[in-house]
């Protein structure tokens, strides 16, 4: 038996609508004013809605909107109104059926199959229009997908596409769902690079700066150093445009706080007596710079950025190294712990070194880091001779370019990305 709702005022000048109904077959699961027609709906879940109102106002338009959003269902209204306003507004609130001077209980049960076949026909369209939208965004995010693929794998748009398609069968998941996935995991590695980026620069700053103070390398300290200070701007621009403000912003603004009060002293000249406040500046945003690669990493899920994060961290902990050695020879006190950062940079070298995932060149790259990592030891055996300084200097510059190229390599591995 077909349920209805029954909408209308307590009135005289209402029509017997129960008793018509009734008589007609239909059941009546309550009736109800305007005010109580969502509740009422969602209560009852009845089949068709039928409202009496022969002067609409604003209060019927909004309660039948309210019921479209949360609850659709056919909609019949008998009214007087026969504005032209008011029967496009009924059509944008989702009535199925306006009729205008029109009540005979006659005519009911056409009308109310009318209303029933009427919404049937419109969710119908609905839902094949959701359909053709779904395959447009899914075709627009499996181009986007294949772009990176073929950008990281320098494959062709056939093999890009094939490779969706088989972790699509793998994953026992729709080519488009494949596709978001590995979009969001490739601007999510593209983040965590970036944010470990930062905090690599907050102690290849203070090195370079301990150097130019120390008076070695001085022109390859000063280019490095603007080097250094363009990076930087350029990676709170694209941290600023590519995160979510509302998720990160918080940590991007403590973060871009620490690198302005940095940035200052940069644009000063060099002195002996300013080194100690670059390296506190450089501690500072070393800890904003980590904590915001750490929330992206836990935002972005999935072992691919781990390892991403991991090899990023390696650039930090190699500057870190030679910037400790080299301020326990230029500044007064006890000396930093240079030998537990040592440690740290020897257990992220063997995860990556036991990752099965690997390449040639993530070997060869590896191998050479290890033997650039032996050379800054060594150095710093020696930080009390010149040839020492050198020494760390440029071995702690090989390690970054190593490392840059490593997490590169890293961040473009779809395994990782889709892992």
């Amino acid at each position: 038996m077909i349920q209805v709702l029954v909408v209308a005022p307590s009135s005289p000048d209402v029509p017997s609508l129960v008793d018509d109904l009734e008589a007609m077959g239909y059941g009546v699961c309550a009736r109800c004013p305007c005010t109580e027609m969502v509740r009422e709906a969602v209560r009852h879940a009845p089949d068709v809605v039928l409202v009496w109102e022969p002067q609409p106002d604003e209060a019927l338009f909004q309660a039948l909107a309210w019921l479209a959003a949360a609850a659709p269902l056919p909609v019949l209204v008998f009214t007087s109104d026969v504005r032209a306003e008011s029967m496009e507004r009924s059509l944008a609130v989702g009535v199925d059926a306006w009729e205008v001077n029109g009540y005979a209980a006659s005519r009911l049960r056409a009308l109310l199959q009318y209303t029933l076949a009427r919404s049937r026909h419109t969710r119908r369209l609905q839902e094949e229009l959701q359909t053709l939208r779904r395959r447009f965004e899914e075709r627009k995010l499996v181009d986007r997908a294949k772009g990176i693929l073929m950008a990281s794998r320098q494959v062709g748009e056939e093999e890009a596409f094939r490779l969706l398609r088989s972790a699509s069968m793998h994953a026992k998941q729709r080519i488009g769902q494949v596709s978001q996935q590995l979009i969001d995991a490739a601007q999510y590695a593209e983040a965590i690079n970036r944010a470990g980026r930062l905090r690599m620069l907050s102690q290849r700053i203070v090195k370079l700066y301990a150097l130019l103070v120390a008076g070695v390398e001085q022109a390859a300290s000063r280019a490095l150093l603007a080097d250094s200070r363009q990076q930087g701007e350029a990676i709170f621009l694209a941290l600023d445009k590519g995160l979510s403000r509302p998720t990160f912003g918080d940590l991007l603004d403590a973060a871009a706080g620490s690198w302005s009060a940095l940035r200052g002293l940069l644009d000063a000249p060099v002195l002996a007596e300013t080194l100690a406040q670059v390296h506190r500046l450089g501690e500072a945003l070393l800890v904003q710079a980590e904590r915001l690669t750490a929330a992206v990493a836990a935002t972005g899920h999935g072992p691919g950025l781990q390892v991403i994060n991991v090899a990023g961290r390696q650039r930090m902990l190699a500057q870190r190294y030679a910037q400790q050695v080299l301020l326990g020879q230029l500044l007064p006190g006890p000396a930093p712990g240079r030998e537990e950062v040592a440690q740290d940079f020897e257990r992220g070298l063997a995860y990556l070194n036991g990752l099965p995932l690997s390449t040639a060149a993530i070997r060869d790259d590896l191998a050479a880091a290890q033997q650039a990592w032996e050379r800054m030891r060594a150095g710093a055996v020696h930080a009390d001779q010149a040839e020492g300084w050198v020494a760390l200097a440029g071995a702690s510059e090989e390690l970054l370019e190593r490392f840059d190229r490593l997490t590169g390599a890293y961040e473009r591995s779809m395994q990782l990305l889709t892992g």
